[in-house]
């Protein structure tokens, strides 16, 4: 589920919607969660689907660390990617704000975290270091996320929390101690599946 102060916004008529929030959104604020609406898709039941319904899939499903597709039921899946992403994924099944995002702002996460089998390439946004998303992006970035994400939860506990709610049993204890500085945060490279046969950069 998105953040509720978020809207599905064209930003151009050549590409397709992004989210803006439409009010301001604070470091450290939980911006997506997975919630019961979400759909979670086995590769084997991928792999029974229509080609049609799999090339959806493919479009607007991101894959998560058992390899299994996850489709947002809301605009959460036309989030748009950024190298230098406002939102990134942690490994608590929720993304979080990593720096101040104002009203009218674009809400981008980095797709190196959605386990793509193949590279996807990106000619705006670039700072030249990269220019696509590689199969392999989490273990080569995770250190980087991971302080980001570190700085961000400093803020959880200050910032409003309108999505905590719905923070899966599981991780609600672990959360608490990470934003209260008692734990250290879970590396994202625990978001990394890799089946043995991912294409090597």
């Amino acid at each position: 589920m998105m953040h509720p102060e978020t809207i599905l916004q064209w930003k151009s008529a050549d590409r397709e919607p992004g989210v803006v929030a439409a009010g301001f959104i604070p470091k450290g604020t939980i911006t997506w969660i997975l919630d019961p609406l979400d759909r979670i898709f086995t590769p084997e039941a991928v792999h029974e689907m229509q080609p049609l319904t799999r090339n959806f899939l493919d479009r607007y499903a991101y894959r998560n660390q058992h390899g299994e597709l996850v489709l947002c039921w809301d605009h959460a899946r036309f989030v748009s990617h950024s190298f230098h992403a406002n939102s990134l994924l942690t490994p608590y099944g929720f993304e979080l704000a990593v720096r101040d995002i104002f009203p009218g702002e674009e809400i981008t996460n980095d797709y190196g975290f959605f386990n793509v089998q193949e590279p996807v390439y990106f000619t705006t946004d670039q700072d030249g270091s990269r220019s696509a998303v590689l199969p392999d992006d989490l273990p080569r970035y995770y250190k980087m996320w991971d302080a980001q994400l570190v700085s961000a939860f400093a803020r959880f506990n200050i910032v409003p929390q309108t999505l905590a709610q719905w923070i899966a049993p599981a991780f609600q204890e672990k959360v608490r101690a990470v934003a209260a500085g008692q734990e250290i945060m879970d590396s994202t490279l625990g978001c990394y599946f890799d089946d043995g046969s991912r294409l090597a950069a």
